[in-house]
């Protein structure tokens, strides 16, 4: 018989928490969101995080794309944000950062996430391609990091 590891990947509805007043809030100091490629989820991420709640945040990957995804600068424009400057860069070990986030389950799963670190799964935009794609993924981040504060 051949067992296979299996990974679940939950989210935390915190309605009922606060309901129970029990608080989920986010962590306070600088942010790192990593991806593979550094070119759409993990930009889109830190530059929301950074907007919404005015604390540092950087993003990098396991495996950099030579450049930031269109796709993710014309969704940043329509979000409010610029990612005209971003370029990926690759994850650094030494980087700290109050909270580190993978957003992708590729690089969640090459690496060795500490006990502190989050995972969001999130689908890759460029995978799609289409702005609705793109969207998608700027409004789940959103929605996660707005439920923080």
């Amino acid at each position: 018989m051949c067992i296979r590891d299996r990974r679940r990947y939950v989210r935390l509805a915190r309605a009922p928490l606060a309901r129970l007043g029990i608080a989920t809030g986010r962590p306070a100091g600088a942010a790192l969101f990593v991806c593979s490629h550094n070119s759409a989820r993990s930009q889109l991420a830190a530059a929301l995080w950074s907007a919404r709640t005015g604390q540092a945040a950087e993003s990098a990957g396991t495996h950099p794309a030579d450049r930031v995804h269109p796709g993710a600068v014309a969704a940043a424009q329509r979000a409010g944000l610029d990612l005209t400057e971003a370029a990926p860069r690759l994850l650094d070990p030494a980087t700290r950062a109050a909270v580190v986030v993978t957003v992708c389950d590729r690089a969640h799963e090459e690496l060795e996430p500490g006990p502190d670190w989050w995972h969001w799964s999130l689908p890759d935009p460029v995978d799609d391609g289409t702005p609705a794609a793109f969207d998608a993924v700027v409004a789940d981040l959103e929605t996660r990091i707005c439920s923080l504060t």
